[in-house]
């Protein structure tokens, strides 16, 4: 017990230091993108032999290319939102949430849920983990606010190793890989050799085992811990006016029967989708599921209309940020006379100092910096694969074993990249200097067993 009690303690004063410098120097995400932006603009130039013209072009033409992304990602936020301010919906998520009667017990069970929802998908996962982590909030007295949401947002670790992975998905498809791969990869890489590997098998595991023990040991002490008022996370619901006294508009927007009539129609198409599909989610799916689930749980337009505008509130640093960061990936990806985009040198850097064994480990390594500034699955395998695919084949490298290293450093240092935070600390009305100290914790415990995993298997 001794042992216990003293690693909880140290992790504890690791975790404090780590709140305690993140609070006081990381700036709102719009500056960390804003400062990230002109740090790439300076490095682009010497890495790649390009003017500052040129590379202004690439900014400006990266910019607005995350735009349909940008809108599915708000839509996440409001369409996620809508849903779990039902009623109904809040009544199921409060009896689950019920199952935690003390702090530690609902850091473990965000976790948990998080987890395997971001495994199943990322876009459910980051919603439905934020939501559940709001009515844990509200039901167990003493859990820390700010751990929970880091707990909940811990779970987005494990999406690239799900079923919704892009780089596994998109070598299991075949498109294109001879191109992508610098011709390294002729043929598609069934998933049975990427997500349902021995050593991914083995790396989620002890992912699923770890996180959430070291989430729930670093709960602070009762005097440093910052909790919510439940009153602050409850809806405000607007009463309809009575039915004797309503317009002709008024009884249109409170009609029950408009919204079952589109709950129906929403609900056709879900289902003919998945038949046609199985359980192939996708960031429209997701959405469309969320939205026609808040349409028929809210029963009148009018309730939905309220949610969707308290929802709509939540998208301002996705709306700012996101085309940042798109231009932030247009400057990195751009080429030179050389041929050389700033991605590809950070690449190619790393591998002039692997062997075969090491191999893995650097790629994750660089797969893990790089993804600061390409904070996007597909958008950093167009830009790794080209350099680490071709590499990995002359050292020997199992190519399903060099795309998985790639899947995880982009997974594992959103940890402390604010890009994907945004929705989830949106729903729970959070800064990401609120969270993030949790999450280097997260990223360091993380980063020790996917290292180990792709130096041992």
């Amino acid at each position: 017990m001794d042992t216990v009690a003293e690693q909880r303690s140290a992790l504890q004063r690791m975790s404090q230091f780590f709140v305690t410098i993140i609070q006081r120097y990381l700036p709102d995400p719009f500056i960390f993108a804003a400062i990230l932006t002109l740090v790439v603009f300076i490095l682009v130039m010497p890495s790649t032999g390009q003017g500052p013209m040129q590379v202004v072009n690439a900014w400006a033409g990266g910019f607005w290319s995350l735009l349909t992304f940008s809108m599915q990602m708000a839509m996440v936020v409001v369409t996620g939102h809508a849903m779990a301010s039902a009623p109904v919906f809040k009544s199921k998520l409060s009896m689950l949430a019920g199952v935690a009667k003390t702090p530690g017990q609902a850091i473990l069970l965000v976790t948990a849920i998080s987890a395997i929802a971001c495994w199943i998908n990322w876009g459910f996962g980051l919603v439905i983990g934020a939501i559940f982590a709001r009515e844990l909030a509200a039901k167990v007295r003493g859990v820390d606010y700010r751990l929970l949401i880091a707990a909940a947002y811990s779970g987005f670790l494990f999406w690239h190793a799900g079923l919704s992975g892009s780089i596994p998905l998109a070598i299991a498809s075949g498109t294109n890989i001879e191109t992508v791969t610098n011709g390294a990869v002729t043929a598609a890489i069934p998933t049975s050799e990427t997500l349902f590997s021995t050593m991914n098998l083995a790396i989620l595991a002890a992912m699923f085992v770890a996180i959430p023990l070291l989430n729930r040991l670093m709960h602070p002490a009762p005097q440093d811990t910052i909790t919510i008022d439940p009153s602050l996370l409850q809806e405000q619901n607007q009463e309809a006016p009575k039915k004797e006294h309503m317009t002709p508009a008024e009884r249109l927007e409170n009609s029950r029967l408009l919204s079952l009539l589109l709950g129906i129609l929403g609900y056709a198409y879900i289902i003919y989708y998945f038949v046609e599909n199985g359980f192939a989610l996708n960031l429209n799916i997701v959405n469309f599921t969320f939205l026609f689930t808040a349409i028929l749980l809210h029963g009148t337009p009018k309730s939905l209309l309220n949610s969707v505008s308290e929802g709509a509130r939540n998208c301002a640093g996705i709306l700012l940020q996101f085309p940042f960061y798109a231009g932030i990936m247009g400057m990195m990806t751009a080429t030179g006379d050389s041929g050389i985009s700033l991605a590809g040198a950070i690449s190619e850097m790393f591998v002039s100092i692997s062997n075969e064994t090491t191999f893995p480990l650097f790629t994750f390594l660089s797969a893990g910096i790089v993804n600061f500034f390409v904070p996007s699955g597909g958008g950093q395998w167009a830009v790794q694969a080209p350099v680490m695919m071709p590499a990995g084949e002359a050292l020997g490298v199992d190519a399903a074993k060099t795309a998985m290293a790639i899947a995880w450093g982009d997974a594992w240092t959103n940890m402390i990249q604010p890009f994907w935070a945004l929705p989830a600390l949106a729903i729970a009305g959070l800064g990401a200097k609120d969270v993030m100290g949790y999450c280097v914790m997260a990223l360091i415990g993380s980063g020790v067993i996917i290292s180990i995993g792709l130096l041992v298997f």
